[in-house]
């Protein structure tokens, strides 16, 4: 047993099985992904695993929430002992740093929430007794994940910090604040959690930044925008949340967002319009061609069918018709839906 485990959105799990294969494919290394519709996962079998992990990069995957190294499958496993068969596939590992016990976040998988909870309770003190867990969570080894996909079948795993989500289930938890427009909000959120790093967000995202959102109304991006202390051109015909309005941070203009170009170059500029992804994709070069924009961030809605070609070919578009050196990010978010979210900012040596 060798290969990835990846968890994704339920119902892309072909999406994701096909750019698995395909990634896996240009970096040489022939191998079949196993998945079922609505499941949540997709586990992609080669036979150096190892190598693989370390030739795709949790950063570069667009459809996976979190990226494993998968070491162990267990069918029927006894519920009166799940824990034995367990630490005898993982003797000879290395020791781990941490424990995590997941599932899923599929309909099959979230009731098993609780038996993972508990699971996890009495298989921590049996790993550290066997010394393959650290007696301390300790972040410079690698994680153990432990998926249950039901009571008598597990999916056991690793990870290593730097290359993966730091969240179980590669989900972040954010809440919804009181005074965000709309739900939108959290998706903003999120990218700027994900797809920019610590010092990215230190360095790009500063008071006194301008920026424009494009088609704002009802605001969810420019509010993230502002409580980044980036003043914001919301451009939309329709209306905003007047608590925008009265921040003094926001300028609403009634215009059309697809078409509208700023009278001098921007920090930032967002996107969250509902338009083919080509063009979207198009449009967004069209900014960072011209200047209009330093950065940007935006959403590709995706199609019913062939979601994953239409993503590469949009990302490609974009990436040829940008016509300068960008860092260019994507990923299905959490907060996401039939949509993907897309970063590019400057290339440092730009």
């Amino acid at each position: 047993m060798d290969g990835l485990l990846a968890y994704c959105r339920q119902g892309f799990e072909p999406e994701l099985a096909a750019e698995l294969t395909d990634r896996a494919a240009e970096a040489g290394f022939a191998g079949y992904a196993r998945t079922e519709r609505d499941s949540g996962h997709v586990v992609f079998f080669c036979e150096d695993g190892a190598s693989l992990d370390r030739a795709l990069p949790f950063s570069s995957l667009i459809f996976a929430r979190q990226k494993l190294h998968l070491l162990a499958e267990l069918r029927g496993l006894a519920p009166q002992d799940r824990i034995a068969p367990m630490l005898d596939v993982l003797q000879g590992q290395t020791r781990f740093g941490e424990l995590v016990m997941e599932h899923p976040d599929s309909s099959a998988g979230k009731p098993l929430a609780g038996l993972a909870r508990s699971l996890g309770n009495a298989l921590r003190p049996a790993l550290r007794k066997a010394g393959l867990l650290a007696t301390k969570d300790n972040p410079g080894l690698p994680r153990l994940h432990v998926c249950l996909l039901s009571g008598d079948h597990a999916l056991l795993a690793r990870s290593h910090a730097a290359d993966s989500a730091p969240w179980p289930l590669g989900i972040p938890r954010l809440k919804m604040h009181k005074d965000a427009p709309s739900r939108s909000a959290l998706k903003l959120e999120e990218a700027l959690l994900v797809l920019l790093d610590a010092e990215e967000r230190q360095r790009l995202l500063k008071e006194g930044m301008v920026g424009a959102d494009l088609g704002a109304a009802p605001g969810g991006w420019t509010w993230v925008l502002t409580r980044n202390r980036i003043r914001v051109t919301a451009v939309d015909n329709g209306p905003l949340h007047p608590y925008l309005l009265a921040s003094g941070m926001v300028q609403h203009l009634r215009a059309d967002g697809f078409s509208w170009q700023p009278p001098h170059p921007l920090d930032w500029m967002v996107c969250d319009m509902v338009e083919q992804p080509r063009r979207v994709a198009e449009r967004m070069a069209t900014w960072l061609r011209e200047g209009w924009c330093r950065q940007a961030i935006f959403n590709l809605k995706l199609p019913m069918k062939k979601r994953w070609q239409e993503t590469r070919l949009c990302l490609d578009l974009f990436a040829q018709q940008a016509g300068k050196p960008l860092v260019i990010r994507a990923k299905q978010l959490y907060h996401d839906r039939e949509e993907i979210t897309v970063v590019a900012t400057p290339s440092r040596s730009n």
